[in-house]
Parts: C-alpha cells; sequence; structure tokens
C-alpha cells in the first residue's frame, strides 16, 4: 500500500508539473501544436522505456477488446483542455477542478462497474469525501484575496529578504 500511495503521489507532482509545462508551450505554439508536442514525446519516450523494459513482449496485445486500442485518443482531449483551463483559471484552480472531476468520474465508474471494472459499493463517506473536497475548491477559489499576505515564501525567490540581503553582499 505504500509503495500505491508514492506512485500516486508521484503521478499528481507529474501531472501537475507537466500541464505547468504544457502551458507555458501553448503560450508560444497554441493548443494543437503543444497537444502533438505533448503526445508525441510522451510517444517516444513510452515506446524507449516499453523497449527497454519489456523487449519484443511490449507488443503482445492478445485478448484485448478493439475499442481499448482508442484510448489513446483520451490523452488529446485532456491535454487540449487542460491547458486551455489553464489559461483561463490558472494551474492551481484547474488542475483541482481537473483532479476532482476525476476523482467524480472514477467514484463512477467504481460505483457503476464500467468498462469491466469490479462494482464498488457507493457509501456516504465517499460521497462525504468529495464534497468535502468541492467545499475546498469553492473555499479556495472564493474565500477572499491574500494578496500582499505570504503564508510561504522560497527562501532565495526574487524580491524576499534572504535574496536581496544576498545581492547586496555581493
Amino acid at each position: 500500500m505504500i509503495l500505491g500511495l508514492l506512485f500516486a503521489i508521484i503521478a499528481g507532482s507529474l501531472v501537475a508539473l507537466q500541464n505547468i509545462f504544457n502551458s507555458k508551450v501553448n503560450e508560444r505554439a497554441g493548443s494543437w501544436p503543444t497537444t502533438t508536442l505533448v503526445l508525441g514525446m510522451g510517444f517516444l519516450a513510452s515506446l524507449t522505456f516499453g523497449l527497454i523494459f519489456e523487449g519484443g513482449k511490449l507488443f503482445h496485445l492478445e485478448n484485448m477488446k478493439t475499442w481499448y486500442w482508442f484510448s489513446g485518443m483520451i490523452g488529446v482531449g485532456v491535454v487540449v483542455c487542460l491547458v486551455q483551463g489553464i489559461k483561463r483559471l490558472g494551474p492551481t484552480y484547474a488542475i483541482a477542478i481537473a483532479l476532482t472531476s476525476q476523482l467524480l468520474f472514477a467514484l463512477l465508474g467504481d460505483s457503476l462497474g464500467w468498462l469491466g471494472l469490479n462494482k464498488v459499493p457507493f457509501t456516504l463517506n465517499q460521497l462525504i469525501g468529495v464534497l468535502v473536497i468541492v467545499g475546498g475548491i469553492i473555499v479556495f477559489k472564493f474565500g477572499g484575496s491574500t494578496e500582499g499576505q505570504k503564508v510561504f515564501a522560497w527562501p532565495f525567490a526574487k524580491g524576499n529578504k534572504v535574496s536581496e540581503f544576498q545581492q547586496r553582499e555581493s
């Protein structure tokens, strides 16, 4: 279980980092070139690592339902929609909404047994958990302005006292 938690934390961090990179590429190139670049580089990386770690077994895809082959196309929608969401809402708010939506659809898929998943009973605790997350996003977005109130600052970031002090010393 600890390893699963660690992988999930790393995945969440990588998704957030990738989306920030994607939004910066989008500023210069637009949505479709960004999507092409992101998914193309992802294809090359996964092909390379797949060949290194799996070798010839990489393409042994027996007994797979035909419609599973098209799941990669969903990635196009993911990248385009997240890039546009970040462009319009900012990274934190857009990713919070995207992750909440992901949680809701995963919960719905589990509860209804979509796409061959084992059905997991929907519980009150799950509903409360999702509502707490949605409430957190609402508080985050509409909870008042915190401009000028730094809760945490990187010690060497531009404009911080440590940074200004170091600049005077050099």
